[in-house]
């Protein structure tokens, strides 16, 4: 059973997929996590690990109605592993932008959907749902084409205007039609994602339900490639079994990094997740000093998907830590009242670093100079927090970093940290010899800023509409 992390009710895990956020606001948590060895799991593929996997910890659906959603899901990526390692300079960078839309976020938001249907299917509901989503980037596309013709499921996705890349937004205004409706808000990502948990309170009678990370069937399955990534290094020799490895994690939501404490609390052998920031550096604050402080200057940098302060999955660490529902209900409070909060906890599985964009730009460019390998910017700043990491010789693990996107889909940042002169992506990709995938390739579009005030009265009507089809 599921329960919120600021208070005990119990819900099942197909009402913990539905409605995406508690009614008190909290997101949902199991208190059991399941273990796995991966000796049990050493011959599987992607698909069969996370069928595995999922189905431990939503044990109210059937296995083979699981994987049968997951073969399905996985079918419109670029490889049949889902994921790609490529190995350079003693360590292995995870390529997790192989699907639908180049972004780590597709591995998740191509089946979350599909758990969504098995849920309400579940519990008999055949009202219309609304996704109600917000994104700093990636997010909203991978949201979109994920519920693309999904039947009985509306989506709305939320993404501050002027705040994603070039192609980001191409890319959701491209689905800015049928079960999709796309608004660019004026004003920043915490903004947007503020809106849709309040919004969520106080329209607890709309269907409603979120493919955010808060969502549980979205953390979920994010799981799946830190086992994969463990086995297949393990079973291509590069580590030997139990060797305990680290994974550096670009984060903005704290949700990629939270799979990554789940996978070792159920027992994969993890030592330390590198927490790796960019200028908006919340994170490496908490980690160093246990105090979150929001009251801080946003930055719009080039990697704006981690362009966040409030890191909304860090309430999960915190009641996993804690285990207590009054102490991370205090220390939401807090935060939503002072913009700051102080909680103690067992953090000594990660550690934190934040990199500006100088730094940024100079790791892509050594990795496309030393190893003509393209990375984008939030990759790039994985890649700088790992060396840090090194640097201060907290251990000799080998090093796993994990490539959130692909860099064609900022390309303008990359072009200008390798000093390339490029127009626009195909200009790119021609001076590079790349081929431009079809994913990428996008019409031209129109948008309307919406401000936060006229929200609320938007999106009911885009509702309404969407209940009276």
């Amino acid at each position: 059973m599921y329960h919120s992390t600021r208070g005990n009710k119990n819900v099942t895990s197909y009402e913990a997929i539905i409605n995406g956020l508690a009614d008190d606001g909290g997101l949902y948590v199991i208190d059991e996590i399941p273990k796995l060895s991966y000796k049990d799991v050493l011959s599987y593929s992607y698909q069969m690990l996370a069928g595995k996997i999922i189905s431990l910890f939503f044990k109210e659906f059937a296995l083979e109605d699981i994987q049968r959603e997951i073969d399905e899901a996985y079918k419109g990526f670029d490889i049949s592993e889902v994921v790609n390692i490529t190995k350079l300079d003693g360590k292995a960078i995870l390529e997790l932008y192989h699907g639908p839309t180049g972004a780590f976020k597709d591995i998740a938001l191509v089946v979350l959907p599909r758990m969504l249907k098995l849920a309400k299917k579940k519990a008999n509901n055949k009202e219309i749902t609304t996704i109600l989503t917000a994104t700093s980037g990636d997010t909203g596309g991978a949201t979109l084409s994920g519920f693309k013709n999904i039947t009985g499921i509306e989506t709305i996705v939320l993404y501050p205007s002027n705040g994603v890349s070039p192609l980001q937004e191409a890319q959701m205004q491209g689905f800015n039609n049928g079960n999709g409706h796309v608004l660019a808000i004026r004003g920043n990502f915490d903004d947007c994602q503020s809106f849709v948990k309040e919004f969520f309170l106080k329209n607890k009678n709309l269907h409603l339900s979120s493919a955010n990370s808060i969502n549980i069937s979205r953390l979920v399955p994010q799981i799946v490639y830190y086992y994969y990534t463990y086995i297949k290094l393990v079973n291509d020799q590069t580590i030997k079994e139990d060797e305990k490895i680290n994974f550096t994690v670009p984060t903005g939501n704290f949700g990629d990094i939270l799979a990554g404490y789940i996978a070792k609390m159920m027992g994969l052998p993890i030592d330390k997740l590198i927490c790796a920031s960019n200028k908006n550096n919340v994170l490496t604050d908490f980690f160093k000093t246990n105090v979150y402080d929001a009251n801080r200057e946003f930055y719009k940098t080039n990697s704006p998907s981690m362009d966040i302060i409030i890191s909304s999955n860090l309430e999960r660490l915190l009641y996993y830590t804690t285990r207590s529902t009054a102490k991370v209900k205090e220390a939401m409070d807090d935060l939503k009242k002072y913009k700051r909060f102080t909680l103690d906890g067992d953090y000594s599985s990660f550690n934190a670093f934040y990199t500006d964009e100088e730094e940024t730009n100079l790791t892509i460019k050594e990795y496309y100079n030393n190893y003509n390998y393209l990375v984008d910017p939030h990759t790039a700043v994985g890649l700088a927090a790992l060396k840090k990491f090194k640097a201060m010789k907290i251990n000799d693990n080998y090093n796993v970093v994990l490539s959130t996107a692909s860099p064609l889909k900022f390309y303008d940042s990359v072009a200008k940290a390798i000093s390339l002169d490029s127009r626009d992506l195909i200009d790119f990709c021609n001076k590079l010899n790349i081929e431009l995938p079809n994913k990428f390739k996008y019409n031209s579009f129109t948008k309307s800023d919406i401000s936060i005030c006229d929200l609320d009265a938007k999106i009911k009507e885009i509702i309404s509409c969407y209940t009276l089809k």
